[in-house]
């Protein structure tokens, strides 16, 4: 059994893995550890957990688990490992963005992987950092690194997402609680959201040669969890050959299912898939990738880096059913 410590335990992310990893064969939970409920039931904060797990959380750590993940505010993972250390052999899984790109994956002479597995997967295997990618990233790099494995990138590629209200975190914010979402939409951080940086460094590991803009506007949905993201780039291929070339990429990606069809959201949802579909537009691609913001976008892409990190087939307790209608 591998033993899992999860810091920043009363989170939306925090929740979502407690879910997973409880009906995980190889998973035993250590501790849950938050500083805000130390003491509470961690069924108190997460109630569909009753009856799942009889554990407090608590505002220790156990230095010598098997892994430890994670779930803190963006840029609180480097404060929290500048004072709690773990043993030598404990392996890491930030959820959070302090270490996906490359100027700041080494810290503390501690060697951070990207975790995105359709990309890095024989690196991951042999980690023992890693930085999980954020959820518009997952979205997004899914959809056009088969392109860019190709040097298929030779235009600006127009991005437009929408995602849940899940991915702006537990603690309600002016545009993230719910009166003022319910029924609404609206854009932010158009052209500059914190994703491009990892959308470019995969898409230039790649295709080290592209340089053209990635313009991408992300969207504020009226639900609570998913992504809904549309691409559109020049085609600069027969489109036949281009829908092989994704199937070839992703053969053996037990997530990535590659389609012509029209897709919905609905398809991810409480799974960790991510559905691609690839429509010829003239003399344009376009391309729909659909997600769960908090399973292949956060917590589900964790164990699935978990389970490549410890010799176990990728897909260990992640066969999880969506949410059809």
């Amino acid at each position: 059994m591998i033993n899992i410590g999860i810091i920043g335990g009363s989170g939306y992310t925090a929740g979502e893995l407690l879910r997973i990893l409880i009906a995980h064969s190889q998973a035993a939970i250590n501790f849950v550890y938050s500083t805000t409920n130390a003491g509470k039931p961690v069924a108190s904060v997460h109630q569909d957990l009753y009856g799942e797990i009889e554990m407090n959380f608590t505002d220790t750590i156990n230095p010598a688990v098997d892994v430890v993940f994670l779930c803190l505010g963006h840029g609180q993972s480097k404060a929290f490992l500048a004072t709690n250390t773990f043993s030598a052999a404990t392996k890491i899984i930030d959820l959070g963005n302090d270490f996906r790109l490359e100027k700041d994956a080494v810290y503390n002479s501690k060697s951070f992987v990207y975790g995105l597995p359709e990309l890095n997967k024989e690196h991951i295997k042999t980690a023992q950092y890693i930085a999980n990618p954020g959820c518009f990233a997952t979205a997004i790099q899914l959809a056009i690194l088969p392109l860019a494995k190709n040097n298929l990138l030779t235009d600006t590629v127009h991005i437009n997402a929408t995602t849940g209200s899940t991915g702006a975190g537990v603690q309600p914010s002016g545009t993230s609680h719910h009166p003022w979402r319910a029924n609404n939409m609206s854009h932010y951080k158009a052209f500059e959201h914190q994703h491009l940086g990892e959308i470019t460094q995969s898409i230039q590991q790649l295709q080290p040669t592209f340089s053209k803009d990635i313009l991408f506007i992300p969207n504020r949905g009226d639900f609570t969890r998913g992504i809904f993201t549309t691409l559109y780039t020049k085609l600069s291929a027969n489109f036949n050959d281009i829908v092989k070339l994704y199937k070839d990429y992703y053969a053996a990606e037990p997530f990535v299912n590659i389609t012509t069809d029209a897709i919905s959201m609905k398809l991810a949802i409480q799974t960790n898939k991510c559905y691609i579909s690839l429509e010829q537009k003239g003399s344009y691609l376009l391309i729909t990738s659909v997600i769960d913001n908090l399973v292949k976008g956060a917590s589900g892409q964790a164990v699935q880096n978990m389970n490549l990190m410890f010799s176990l087939d990728e897909t260990t307790g992640l066969k999880l059913k969506p949410s059809g209608f």
